[in-house]
């Protein structure tokens, strides 16, 4: 890994006072909705990202969500915590996404369709991993941001973005670049503000599920074939989908349950 990437996750400022407030009141067994929805209502910006979540088709609730309260119900406290972190981890980091050839929205909501695939998926497949695997979900992809930041400070934008354009396999681009992949650099970033151990080596094993520990190998795989399916370059193209699916056999999962969760979610999107 380049020690600019390095040097730049070592300067990383603290996370929001609002997302610690929020972790407390997640970790608080008698904590509810109510208490949940309070901290929320004292951060516009993140009372502003729950409600465009919750009104965006990729959760499929039926009627308008107006307020914290009616959206943490619905989502859950898990959820809630999930969405909330995502997005102040993104606005903390300056995104800047143009060597990958989107916009900083753009890469948001790929992000946001990562983490709703996994959480439509493990509901199915395996629901007691579904909070867990949404929040890895959602924020596996966060080293890009670093390396993206890299690719413009060295001028190899132009360069950077030809091979992604082209390329089925980012990480390969990544690698080749700047010696590193995003699963690593996002493992890396976790692990400096202080994500639990299982959260971090989980993420850090995305781009090569094969190298994982066996306890958290399938967790690993899973956000590896969630990234195939929708990579930022290609999000839900068809043969994306197919090679995602190809990869969920060859993992032995059932990939007919998650070939039935894509489809629902170029359902809702369409």
């Amino acid at each position: 890994m380049k020690e600019s990437i390095v040097k730049s996750i070592k300067s990383l400022p603290p996370l929001a006072k609002t997302i610690m407030e929020i972790n407390k009141v997640y970790a608080d067994s008698e904590a509810g909705v109510a208490e949940m929805a309070k901290v929320i209502e004292n951060d516009p910006m993140v009372v502003a990202n729950l409600l465009k979540a919750a009104n965006s088709p990729l959760y499929g609730f039926a009627k308008e969500i107006k307020n914290v309260t009616q959206a943490v119900s619905l989502f859950g406290l898990s959820t809630t915590r999930s969405i909330a972190i995502g997005n102040a981890v993104r606005k903390l980091l300056n995104v800047d996404m143009e060597p990958y050839g989107i916009t900083s929205e753009k890469f948001a909501e790929i992000s946001s369709m990562q983490g709703a695939l996994a959480l439509r998926w493990f509901k199915k497949a395996a629901p007691r991993n579904a909070d867990e695997l949404h929040l890895m979900a959602l924020l596996q992809e966060t080293g890009k941001i670093l390396i993206a930041s890299d690719i413009i400070q060295e001028d190899e934008t132009i360069a950077f973005k030809s091979e992604i354009e082209m390329s089925n396999n980012i990480a390969q681009v990544e690698k080749m670049f700047v010696d590193t992949t995003a699963s690593i650099v996002s493992a890396m970033i976790f692990k400096h503000w202080k994500f639990d151990d299982r959260f971090v080596n989980t993420v850090k094993y995305a781009d090569y599920p094969t190298q994982a520990p066996e306890e958290i190998a399938k967790e690993a795989q899973a956000l590896h074939i969630i990234k195939t399916i929708i990579p930022v370059n290609k999000p839900l193209a068809e043969h994306s989908i197919v090679y995602g699916l190809q990869k969920a056999a060859k993992f032995g999962f059932d990939h007919e349950i998650l070939e039935d969760c894509v489809d629902e979610m170029l359902e809702v999107m369409s």
